[in-house]
């Protein structure tokens, strides 16, 4: 699209409208302009040439002026002020001294092939103060040689009107302009509307609110439509696909597992080790069989931080780390209650860890997200750092406990259902974790 149009379809459609109109008004005045110069024109041409037929009735057979005709009708050729006319016979040539100067002819028809057709023919030329003049003129061929006829007026009789009509055109131009520019806003809102409509259906797809776009659609959108459609098809079978390939995972691993725990059961660290590995198992298993397909589970993330706050600050233990929750108690995110909670879980057991004795957990909903923010008052991870700090395995500081794989999971679980994770410093000097969710209306589920 051309640089000069603007960025959005209405403001594209707006502009192009407003030219197409202004290139319109501009063609309608210049027609209607012209049309009027030619009425008016019509007009004055009327009077000059009824001028001319009284010369012409006062000019003899053999081309002779006769002068007491001449004088009768002479009154009559007086049109008005700065009109003018002449009489030019092959023996004298009547009118007033300062007779206006016509411009040399045009190149065209010989005389007596005008004359033939008949008619005086159009003249331009200016008067003895230089002001231009419209006349018409008239030969008549005779026996004694051709005797020209010209009458002349200024021409300002025919632009005056002209202007005198112009600014009521422009009054009109201009109405009819405002009517093409609220008639195009309307035009483009309602021609939008479907526009906007798929956008809300598309957003409650996304919320987990509807399962599809509707498909009664305008024909130009439908194909569109279909394809989104098409789209959170293939995006539920991918996650399908995926949530069965780690269920049939757990299930390979949890007969093994179970032969180990029962080998290991006289080393308690190896013990509680497999322990927290047939937990995993059993998380995933228990959440491949609670998926309904096609629907999006919510999770109202209050209470969930409050457990999980609670629990951490007991497990902390004598480092008495102090855990601020400031959430709203309808805040919801359209996620499965158990990945919140390991989400989260790790968020904030990552800050516990970290914290020297306080941690601060806050939620708000931005738009269509829900912003989750963990900071605590610890160390913090540089800026050169951070990315590291999201690989699995990694682990930027090996005192204590953890093994480097808790921001990663929650930024992979971030990740899967159209979120993300964002490390930055917190105001105290430590980590502020932030993870942005797809909000959710209603109660979990």
């Amino acid at each position: 699209m051309r640089r000069w149009l603007p960025q959005s379809i209405a403001g594209r459609m707006l502009t192009l409208s407003a030219l197409t109109s202004l290139v319109a008004l501009a063609i309608a005045a210049a027609v209607i302009g012209g049309v009027l110069e030619r009425v008016v024109t019509q007009g004055i041409d009327r009077r000059l040439d009824a001028q001319i037929a009284l010369m012409a009735s006062s000019v003899d057979a053999n081309g002779t002026i006769d002068m007491p005709r001449l004088a009768v009708v002479r009154d009559a050729l007086s049109a008005g002020r700065d009109w003018s006319w002449q009489i030019s016979a092959p023996e004298r040539t009547v009118g007033p001294a300062d007779f206006p100067r016509l411009d040399p002819e045009l190149p065209g028809p010989p005389i007596d092939e005008r004359r033939r057709h008949g008619g005086a023919q159009p003249r331009e030329g200016r008067d003895a103060d230089d002001a231009p003049v419209h006349a018409r003129e008239l030969i008549l061929k005779t026996t004694g040689g051709d005797v020209r006829l010209t009458a002349s007026a200024p021409r300002e009789v025919i632009q005056r009107p002209i202007r005198a009509a112009a600014m009521p055109l422009m009054l009109l131009l201009a109405a009819l302009s405002a009517v093409l520019a609220v008639t195009a806003a309307v035009q483009v809102r309602l021609g939008l509307r479907p526009l906007r409509a798929l956008k809300s259906a598309v957003a409650e797809v996304r919320a987990g609110r509807a399962a599809a776009v509707p498909d009664d659609q305008p024909h130009e959108l439908a194909p569109l439509a279909g394809e989104l459609n098409a789209l959170v098809r293939e995006n539920d079978a991918a996650l399908a696909a995926a949530r069965a390939s780690a269920a049939n995972l757990a299930h390979a691993l949890k007969t093994p597992v179970a032969t180990l725990a029962l080998g290991l059961r006289d080393d308690p660290g190896a013990s509680r080790q497999v322990a927290r590995i047939d937990a995993v198992i059993r998380h995933h298993l228990s959440r491949t069989r609670d998926r309904v397909a096609g629907t999006r589970k919510s999770t109202v993330i209050a209470p969930a931080i409050a457990d999980l706050a609670a629990t951490l600050m007991r497990l902390a233990g004598e480092r008495k780390v102090a855990i601020d929750v400031v959430i709203a108690a309808d805040l919801a995110v359209a996620m499965d209650p158990a990945d919140f909670d390991e989400l989260s879980g790790n968020l904030i057991d990552n800050a516990v860890r970290h914290a020297v004795c306080r941690v601060v957990v806050t939620g708000m909903r931005v738009g269509g997200m829900v912003h989750l923010v963990v900071e605590d008052d610890g160390p913090g991870i540089p800026e050169a750092s951070r990315a590291r700090a999201l690989q699995a395995g990694v682990r930027l500081d090996e005192r204590g406990e953890g093994h480097g794989f808790g921001l990663a999971i929650a930024r992979e679980l971030a990740a899967l259902y159209g979120g993300e994770l964002i490390l930055g410093s917190a105001s105290s000097g430590g980590l502020r974790a932030e993870v942005r969710l797809p909000a959710r209306d209603g109660i979990a589920t």
